[in-house]
């Protein structure tokens, strides 16, 4: 049984299309200015919110970065690439990582041979 609270497993997929999103977002709320236009901001980070949590999973970051993208010019940093970033970072340093295969009983292993 798959749990619904895990995150996901990261891909080269997953993390290319959470920061394609995160940078979307960033580009359209820095044109749109510091004042944005009414509902279409929140709108945005919103929509944000859900597709980087469906793509590499919720994170407690991203509700403060949620929050701050309500205050009207702190809306035009780049937040949402940032934790992206940071999160994606924090979940790749937590993932255990794939152990090189051992060489088996007959074979030495190819960096103690010396050629000559």
């Amino acid at each position: 049984m798959v749990n619904r609270l895990l995150p996901p497993v990261l891909t080269r997929r997953r993390i290319w299309t959470a920061c394609a999103v995160a940078l979307v977002a960033d580009g359209v709320q820095l044109v749109l200015g510091p004042l944005g236009w009414v509902g279409l901001d929140e709108a945005i980070d919103v929509l944000v919110m859900l597709l980087l949590s469906a793509t590499i999973g919720f994170h407690p970051l991203f509700l403060p970065t949620f929050v701050a993208e309500f205050i009207p010019v702190v809306d035009m940093l780049p937040t949402w690439t940032a934790c992206t970033m940071v999160v994606i970072g924090l979940r790749r340093k937590k993932s255990p990582n794939p152990q090189p295969p051992s060489p088996t009983a007959g074979q030495q292993p190819m960096d103690n041979v010396i050629d000559i």
